[in-house]
């Protein structure tokens, strides 16, 4: 059955919108620190006590965007990979690699809102909904780890990992998704994160362009050299 918005709901939701597509030019004009719930409101012409109806605090606004912001990114890279057939571990994984550079490249100020520069003085609430985004990613990345581990387990000869290494709730939480998962493939699957990252980051904060006239191409050389070291 269809919900039938009433007008002052579809008002509500308008303001909410734009408070943080705000938000959003602020951060890409001044970085993080730039998100002020009293220049958003004076930009509005409200008062900052009528904002506060739609956010309490400027963390809850930050935390919001910051959901926002991994959701849409979580659902372009799984679409990219998901283009891909199962068949082709090699494939997905650089389809959700190059999809994440496309993206962190047109939008940097959200690259850096959720991979970057810390926002000074957010405390991101426990278990909220940016967490449960991130978590998301992560269980993603987990996910393209397990399709390769076939051939990537004989390779991965370095060190001893237990589940004790990492995070107990990351820990809980792939374990259930993934209960034949030995503690290595997780390993291995924030090491791709870190790889597919590395070059993204240089680019997005400017340390790539001077050295590098073509990123995207030193990009897919990185991705083609990533699935080749997982024996795909």
């Amino acid at each position: 059955m269809e919900v039938v918005q009433s007008r002052r709901e579809r008002l509500r939701a308008q303001a909410a919108e734009e408070i943080k597509s705000i938000a959003l030019r602020l951060l890409a004009e001044g970085g993080p620190d730039a998100i002020s719930l009293r220049a958003i409101a004076r930009e509005m012409g409200m008062t900052a006590g009528a904002l506060y109806g739609y956010y309490a605090t400027r963390d809850d606004l930050i935390s919001t965007l910051i959901s926002d912001v991994y959701t849409a990114l979580v659902d372009r890279v799984e679409a990219a990979r998901d283009a891909v057939p199962e068949a082709d571990p090699a494939g997905r994984i650089i389809a959700w690699g190059e999809t994440v550079r496309a993206w962190a490249v047109a939008a940097p100020a959200e690259f850096r809102l959720i991979y970057g520069d810390p926002v000074l003085g957010y405390r991101p609430p426990p278990g909220g909904p940016a967490a449960t985004a991130a978590l998301r990613a992560c269980t993603g990345l987990v996910g393209l780890a397990v399709a390769a581990w076939p051939q990537a387990a004989e390779l991965q000869t370095i060190g001893q990992t237990t589940w004790s290494d990492f995070d107990a709730d990351l820990v809980a939480h792939v374990r259930a998704d993934f209960p034949d998962l030995p503690p290595a493939a997780l390993a291995l699957a924030l090491r791709m994160w870190g790889r597919m990252h590395g070059l993204i980051a240089l680019e997005v904060y400017g340390h790539l362009r001077p050295q590098a006239q073509d990123p995207a191409k030193l990009y897919h050389a990185e991705m083609l050299d990533l699935v080749r070291s997982l024996g795909l």
